[in-house]
């Protein structure tokens, strides 16, 4: 039997011992933490705690290995050493409190504190008045109270004067203790006492002071939960970004960040030169530093699959084809120099595509995570001939269509990257996306999400087809490279249906949908059809929208609704490669030729 060996430990730690370390540099934190951000309130209540006994949560430290990989470390705040040691540990949890804790009782430095009404910070010294602390009558947090550097509180006191703490003798005259002269107590009450000249009284007030609020920050014990470095990268990852949850949420492009640039590596400076150029193409200003993190990533696991290929692996041997938060996590840097720069290669081709396929704004792209499969794949293959390219197309529609990256998308996007580049290259089998693709009528009548991916791949084939909006004349494509805006808008008005009594579900539907500009959509207004068709003279422009236009001479829903779908359906199955599956819906007869107006 295999023994069982933890990936952690769960002790107590002496509070002086843990600062006394985090001072040396042998405690430090991980450089993607964010910076110190309490408020005054936060630190009073906690030196409050600490002062009473009271427990203030556990801390975890990453301890630091032999291990492949690291977090990019740096000093804990308040911390000033000209060359610090490598960390024996990296506090992933507790950052906040340790902090504050090292700064107000260890760094012999004010606290920094975040100013409430400016995003500026402000020294604060803390004091402890004795006497209060003393009265079981005061809350401990009252007894406590903050300076700024001065050390001069204006307006408080008997009768509106200041308290003045800004020599030792002003401090031993209030009774005000510093709280950064906690672990040196001995050397302070030395000096309180001749202050004051050994009055009895005075050292019994300063002995039981010593007794019931200074032996308990000398003798703290923080739970501590220590990481061993066995613990896997990805494991570590995950327990990281489930205790920072605070501020800006972490992510795994932020977590890879720190394990790069302990090998000297700025993955976050290499994303800005690479965004600075994909943004050269408008669609690719959807390309997050995530999603390019995953092509890569499916890059080079494919890359590693092939070299096993070569060198004839079993098939049960062979690496997988990925993009997982963990198989990010595991990408190396030597992985991502080897890969990123071809990567950026490829998004600019999936531009390419997408323009030819009337995909030209952010905003039209299906899924983004179809965009990040497409970029690997182009990186793999290059940019398609004619036949390669026809294919290619038709996968993509399928996918976009039929919405096959709603659900389980980076699965989906692995299996695309092993299936689809062979495919393209050798032929042979057909990718699961295509074989498995289904579009049908429910779709159609269903869908009523108008920004969905369905709407904009509709839109998209729509213009690829040479839709016309309705006001203008123009070609939608030509309208929208203007910033002209386009949006989904009902060509049997919500008005208008309503009055007819039509089924909500029906005319929300995407069949009752189109893209139209904004100009367009004011001079439909709430008009039966038949009536704005006569103000806009859109007989022809009806068409090239897969509208016939004696359904809405006639304002005949039905009908409309019945040739549209197919008409629709007709045209998705193209660009899928398929017929469209379900039963054919009837097509309405010819409407008599209506009266001239």
């Amino acid at each position: 039997m295999n023994s069982i060996i933890s990936t952690f430990d769960i002790t107590k730690e002496a509070l002086p011992d843990l600062l006394l370390r985090i001072g040396q540099g042998k405690v430090q934190i991980p450089d993607l933490q964010r910076s110190f951000c309490w408020s005054d309130e936060l630190v009073v209540q906690l030196l409050a705690s600490i002062s009473l006994g009271w427990p203030v949560g556990a801390i975890m430290l990453l301890e630091q290995g032999n291990g492949s990989w690291s977090f990019h470390p740096r000093l804990v705040e308040g911390v000033t050493l000209k060359q610090p040691p490598p960390p024996t540990h990296l506090i992933l949890d507790g950052q906040q409190r340790v902090t504050a804790l090292f700064m107000a009782l260890f760094s012999g430095n004010p606290v920094k504190i975040k100013d409430k009404r400016t995003p500026k910070t402000t020294g604060r010294w803390y004091y402890i008045d004795i006497a209060k602390a003393l009265d079981p009558q005061v809350k401990r947090s009252q007894a406590i109270l903050g300076f700024n550097k001065s050390r001069i509180k204006h307006g408080f006191g008997s009768e509106g004067k200041a308290i003045d703490c800004s020599t030792p003798q002003k401090e031993y005259e209030l009774g005000l203790f510093p709280v950064a002269s906690s672990f040196q107590y001995a050397q302070w009450r030395k000096h309180y006492s001749q202050h004051w000249q050994f009055d009895a009284a005075k050292l019994e007030l300063i002995d039981r002071f010593e007794r019931e609020v200074i032996k308990r920050f000398e003798h703290y014990q923080i739970p501590v939960i220590q990481l061993k470095h066995e613990l896997p990268k990805p494991a570590v990852c995950q327990v990281f970004e489930c205790t920072n949850t605070q501020g800006t949420e972490l992510n795994f492009f932020d977590l890879a960040t720190a394990c790069f640039a302990s090998a000297d590596f700025s993955l976050r400076e290499d994303w800005i030169n690479k965004a600075q150029r994909l943004k050269q193409h408008r669609v690719l200003h959807v390309v997050r530093e995530t999603d390019f993190l995953s092509c890569v990533t499916l890059v080079a696991t494919h890359y590693r699959r092939q070299q096993a290929l070569k060198a004839a692996l079993p098939p049960q041997k062979l690496p997988a084809v990925a993009c997982s938060r963990e198989e990010v996590l595991n990408l190396s840097v030597e992985q991502y120099k080897r890969h990123a720069d071809a990567v950026a290669v490829g998004y600019e081709e999936a531009a390419r595509f997408l323009h030819g396929q009337r995909i030209v704004l952010p905003e039209d792209v299906p899924y983004q995570i179809q965009l990040v499969a497409l970029a690997a794949i182009l990186t793999v293959i290059g940019y398609p001939h004619e036949s390669q390219r026809s294919r290619l197309e038709q996968w993509f529609w399928c996918g976009a269509c039929t919405a096959s990256y709603t659900s389980w998308h980076e699965a989906r996007a692995a299996r695309d990257m092993l299936e689809v580049p062979s495919w393209l290259v050798n032929g042979g089998v057909m990718p699961t996306t295509i074989s498995d693709a289904l579009f049908n009528t429910n779709r159609l009548l269903n869908v009523q999400r108008r920004h969905g991916a369905v709407y904009k791949s509709l839109s998209a084939l729509l213009r690829k087809q040479g839709a016309i909006d309705f006001a203008t004349g123009e070609a939608l494509l030509d309208v929208r490279h203007y910033d002209d805006p386009i949006e989904s808008h009902h060509i049997f008005p919500v008005a208008y249906c309503k009055q007819q009594a039509i089924p909500v579900a029906q005319y929300h539907c995407l069949v009752n949908r189109t893209p139209l500009s904004r100009l367009s959509n004011q001079k439909i207004g709430g008009k039966a059809p038949s009536e704005y068709l006569r103000s806009l003279e859109v007989e022809g422009i009806a068409r090239s929208h897969l509208i016939e236009p004696e359904t809405m001479w006639n304002d005949d829903f039905d009908a409309f609704l019945s040739t549209r779908t197919q008409n629709l359906l007709t045209l998705v199955s193209q660009v899928m490669g398929k017929a469209p599956a379900g039963a054919r819906l009837e097509i309405a007869p010819p409407p008599p030729n209506r009266e001239s107006a």
